[in-house]
């Protein structure tokens, strides 16, 4: 899947609240340190695992479902952190309960075409096999501190 860095930048920047499903507790799982990372970043991270319901990450609690997040948190971007074959029925609630959806993300690893065009005929963006916080730091000029080329060309220093 190609996406160009327009189109990732447009994402992340309209992208006010997201809902992580699949992350975890455990300081050293992606899931929490992308999900950390975002919140630092000043998105709104509302954390889905129902082995953690309940119990409190990012000054959010963990919610189990997507069902149990309220209308009124406005997800707009869905983070999945979760296998592949669970992709359909993940898309298929999302679209349902989640009114305000505007970008389904898949992490780096999880893909799924048919559940990807199901989204995007409701209207859903669709990103596959990507990172937001690592597609964040690439396109805003983190990585280029560290001394990596990013293909970006900025003044910025």
């Amino acid at each position: 899947m190609e996406y160009s860095d327009e189109h990732l930048r447009t994402v992340l920047k309209r992208a006010k609240v997201v809902a992580c499903i699949g992350v975890s507790t455990n300081p050293v799982r992606p899931s929490y340190y992308v999900a950390r990372y975002l919140k630092l970043k000043g998105y709104r991270v509302i954390p889905v695992n129902p082995a953690y319901a309940g119990q409190n990450l990012f000054g959010e609690t963990i919610v189990g479902d997507l069902a149990d997040i309220p209308a009124s948190a406005k997800v707009d971007l869905l983070d999945v952190f979760r296998r592949s074959d669970a992709v359909p029925e993940i898309v298929d609630q999302a679209l349902a309960t989640l009114g305000d959806l505007q970008t389904i993300w898949m992490q780096i690893g999880v893909q799924h075409d048919a559940a990807a065009k199901v989204a995007e005929a409701a209207g859903v963006t669709v990103i596959q096999d990507r990172c937001p916080k690592i597609e964040y730091q690439r396109l805003f000029g983190e990585l280029r501190m560290g001394g990596f080329n990013t293909g970006i060309i900025s003044s910025k220093l």
